[in-house]
């Protein structure tokens, strides 16, 4: 299997989709009674959260990246 970076974003919309379809398992399943409109802020909640992670995430990624980038330039003292 190939590796790949870890992506935070996917990770959140993941967990929150599951959280969804837990929701509606347990309504189909008779567990609890659940308002159709209950599903609707959850995901979309997550999905934004989701958005927000991934845009802190590959700011932070792209940062680092930068930073290790001017490590490796000859002649500013920090490589040796």
């Amino acid at each position: 299997m190939l590796r790949h970076s870890f992506q935070p974003g996917r990770l959140v919309a993941g967990l929150f989709l599951t959280a969804a379809g837990v929701v509606y398992a347990g309504e189909a399943g008779g567990l609890w009674q659940t308002p159709w409109f209950v599903v609707i802020p959850l995901v979309m909640g997550g999905l934004g959260l989701a958005g927000a992670v991934g845009v802190v995430a590959r700011s932070a990624h792209r940062r680092g990246g930068a930073l290790r980038e001017d490590a490796d330039e000859p002649g500013t003292g920090l490589s040796g």
